[in-house]
């Protein structure tokens, strides 16, 4: 079997490894990759939203089944174009993706099938937004509409900040035309909780839960990001919220989804918050999160790709997944100065150190090969240390000793991942 993996990230990473344990796969490829997939697939340099080339390359090289990592090129739909080219692909079609690529779409969505979700109201303009505000109490929360590369989401405590935030979103777009439409939302207190689920259109088959640290600096400090470490599974995730989501949040989503002419296929992340009230969604995505792909995938002890193929098939419901009962907890090192700016091109350290262990792994998200051949950093977010231990608090010390052996010149990472362990 021939598979090709989209996207460049850490998630990406973490996908083509457990792709890699299947033994019928024969050869791996991943458009465009980085340097640490490329020690695991051929890495192809086509870009994720060149969909007519990667469909020509998967034609050309007899692919036999496609994974899609990244959110842009499914909210863009190059599931269908695979479709109609008659290449097997695994992600939900483009009226799918929606669920992610619209924070108004999914929250109507939740509101009229009574999926539990903040209060809230889409605005169409920077005007109608300040009228808004005006009736609003604080703190409040403002989403941009599309995909902001995890980084649309701003909480503002006063007046005067929510409506600097209008202006950034709405009127300077910084966000692009992912602003042209913005969600104003209830603020929300509570543990958050990341569960990433497989569906095949009707059926829904929960992953491990996870934990996912947003905020750039320790304690819960500065802008959001794309995920500064992660951990699974989360010790606040019990039976009995468990089969909360799965009546009242898991399978009504995919229910709803199906009853709106939006049948999803593929991977749906749940962003939780445990509230007063109880649990409650914070955002859809339409794919494997990352970081927590890369604390999940390395737990999951069935087939990927089987399961992968099940989704496809229509025929999830045959499939049990299992999980370690190890924990897993992943530490991101990044570029100083992610996510405003960052200097890349510095030569990366230490990997050798982590080659041939199973409990410690490092996934490449922003890395390249320079002119001489050596890995360099290549973005915000460089890299994600995941190790696996017995418990949380074991996992968390292995993956921060893991750190102190690779060095890059600008090397930056939060020193609090899992810091909600202590307060359990």
């Amino acid at each position: 079997m021939k598979v090709l993996i989209i996207g460049s990230g850490g998630r990406e990473h973490a996908i083509a490894r457990a792709a890699a344990k299947n033994p019928d796969v024969e050869k791996l490829y991943c458009a465009p990759g980085n340097a640490g997939i490329a020690a695991l697939a051929e890495c192809v340099p086509i870009g994720a939203m060149e969909f007519d080339k990667l469909a020509a390359f998967s034609k050309e090289h007899e692919i036999d089944l496609v994974i899609v990592g990244m959110d842009d090129p499914l909210a863009g739909g190059i599931v269908d174009v695979f479709e109609e080219a008659g290449i097997r692909v695994f992600g939900p079609r483009k009226n799918a993706a929606i669920l992610e690529g619209s924070k108004a779409f999914s929250k109507d969505l939740m509101r009229k099938y009574n999926i539990p979700t903040a209060a809230y109201t889409n605005v169409h303009s920077a005007e109608e937004a300040y009228e808004v505000l005006e009736k609003s109490h604080f703190p409040i929360v403002l989403k941009a509409d599309g995909l902001a590369l995890g980084k649309g989401v701003l909480i503002c405590e006063t007046k005067e900040e929510a409506e600097a935030g209008v202006r950034e979103i709405m009127e300077v777009k910084k966000f692009g035309d992912a602003g042209n439409t913005m969600v104003i939302e209830e603020f929300l207190t509570g543990r958050e909780i990341s569960v990433l689920s497989f569906v095949d259109g009707k059926t829904i088959r929960t992953m491990a839960s996870a934990m996912d640290h947003k905020r750039a600096g320790d304690g819960d400090t500065g802008p959001n990001t794309g995920g500064m470490g992660n951990f699974s599974p989360s010790p606040f995730y019990t039976e009995e919220i468990d089969r909360f989501c799965r009546e009242r949040i898991y399978q009504p989503t995919v229910d709803a989804m199906a009853a709106e002419g939006r049948p999803f296929v593929g991977v749906i992340f749940f962003g939780l918050i445990l509230t007063e009230d109880g649990p409650k969604v914070l955002e859809y995505n339409a794919r494997f999160g990352d970081p927590e792909a890369q604390v999940v995938l390395p737990r999951m002890k069935t087939d990927l790709i089987e399961v992968v193929e099940a989704c496809i098939d229509g025929r999830l419901d045959e499939i049990e997944l299992e999980f370690t009962d190890d924990a897993a907890l992943c530490v991101v090192l990044a570029s100083d100065g992610y996510p405003v700016k960052y200097e890349k091109g510095f030569p990366i350290e230490g990997l050798e150190t982590f080659d041939g262990l199973e409990d410690e792994y490092v996934y490449h998200s922003g890395t390249k090969f320079d002119s001489e051949g050596r890995i360099v950093t290549n973005g915000g977010r460089v890299l994600a240390v995941t190790a696996l231990a017995p418990t949380l608090q074991e996992a968390r010390a292995k993956a921060y000793k893991a750190t102190e052996r690779i060095h890059f010149a600008n090397k930056y990472m939060r020193h609090d991942i899992g810091h909600a362990i202590d307060e359990q």
